[in-house]
């Protein structure tokens, strides 16, 4: 009987994605604990890290394109500036949301810094028609300064 229901289940979570949500939420109220799906669970509550790590690398790599935008692309620089501020705050106060929910994903925001710079060069370069060698090998700031409010904006 109770291969048979997760059998349901599973059929559940490939068939109606947010059904299976809603019953789960359900089972966990009632403390049904022999009717969850516990493999799709585990892979769910997981996907929640990889899903908030995804979205401070993206938003780490637009802070940096916007940083690099204002600091070298002069020939947009009038037209955009304002533009381009609101985003490198926009960004910067994500980020702080973010961490002020998971302040563990901190040290993961660091590894992935430089990696992050290097895209956003990358991705700099061909939006603005520059040659790569106009953007800094290495990050135009320390970790601290990328992420203060004041900085560049």
């Amino acid at each position: 009987m109770i291969a048979e229901m997760k059998s349901t289940t599973n059929t559940l979570y490939e068939a109606d994605y947010s059904l299976w949500v809603q019953e789960t939420a359900k089972q966990l109220q009632n403390r049904d604990f022999d009717a969850l799906d516990i493999e799709n669970l585990i892979e769910e509550v997981l996907g929640l890290s990889r899903r908030d790590r995804k979205k401070l690398k993206s938003l780490l790599k637009r802070l940096f394109e916007h940083l690099l935008k204002l600091k070298y692309w002069q020939s947009e620089l009038v037209r955009n500036e304002a533009h381009w501020k609101s985003e490198v705050l926009n960004f910067r106060q994500q980020i702080r949301d973010e961490l002020k929910d998971s302040p563990s994903l901190k040290p993961y925001l660091r590894e992935i810094f430089e990696e992050c710079y290097q895209d956003a060069r990358q991705l700099v370069a061909i939006a603005s028609n520059l040659p790569l060698s106009i953007f800094p090998e290495t990050p135009i700031a320390d970790f601290d300064r990328i992420l203060d409010m004041d900085w560049l904006a």
